[in-house]
């Protein structure tokens, strides 16, 4: 989880071993197929950065379950995806369309989103670790889209750049921009950046 003093230029370094995001082929095939051991192993690799793409976009308290709704919604799409090796581009989309859509349902009924969104920002019942937390992320909400999926996938997901470029089918160079661009309005934001008149 991100705690405020945490957002530091180590956060910009990749991990030397990275861990392969790619889904394996054989897996999306098996899964089309019915094989649930498949689809399971596909939802562990991939629940980090749908957990992070909802994390930018509803609160905290719900992320946990839609990601499951997400998944599901994906197990009963899976025969429209063409190739096995755009998985997280495709799921990556679904979660954006998702997370939507379901905000925009909300906002029929009666405004939950804001409620469920602004209950844990008052922070006077929450821990003090927890309150920080939700205030960074609503300060993340307030960046350019673009730069809020990157940072959550970075900062709360724990994803390295490459592993983010593998599951939302970015190139590289646009997650180092979108991290190092966003890193910076984020710092900005939260008043941890050093005065500029010495460095200029």
């Amino acid at each position: 989880m991100i705690g405020a003093v945490a957002i530091d230029a180590t956060l910009m370094e990749e991990a030397p071993e990275s861990r392969e995001l790619s889904p394996d082929k054989a897996n999306v095939d098996a899964a089309r197929r019915g094989d649930r051991a498949a689809f399971a192993s596909l939802h562990e690799q991939y629940a980090p950065m749908v957990h992070g793409m909802l994390l930018a976009r509803v609160g905290i308290n719900d992320a946990d379950d839609l990601v499951q709704e997400v998944f599901l919604h994906a197990m009963r799409k899976l025969p429209t995806l063409r190739d096995g090796a755009a998985f997280g581009p495709w799921l990556a989309t679904i979660t954006r369309n998702f997370a939507m859509q379901l905000l925009r349902d909300r906002r029929r009924q009666a405004n939950v989103a804001q409620h469920v969104n602004a209950k844990p920002a008052s922070g006077s019942e929450r821990r003090a670790a927890r309150g920080e937390a939700v205030r960074v992320l609503e300060v993340i909400r307030s960046l350019p889209e673009a730069y809020q999926e990157t940072l959550i996938l970075r900062l709360v997901e724990g994803l390295t750049g490459p592993q983010i470029a593998a599951c939302t089918g970015l190139t590289p160079g646009s997650v180092r921009v979108n991290l190092h661009r966003g890193m910076n309005m984020l710092r900005d934001k939260l008043g941890l950046n050093a005065p500029a008149e010495e460095g200029r």
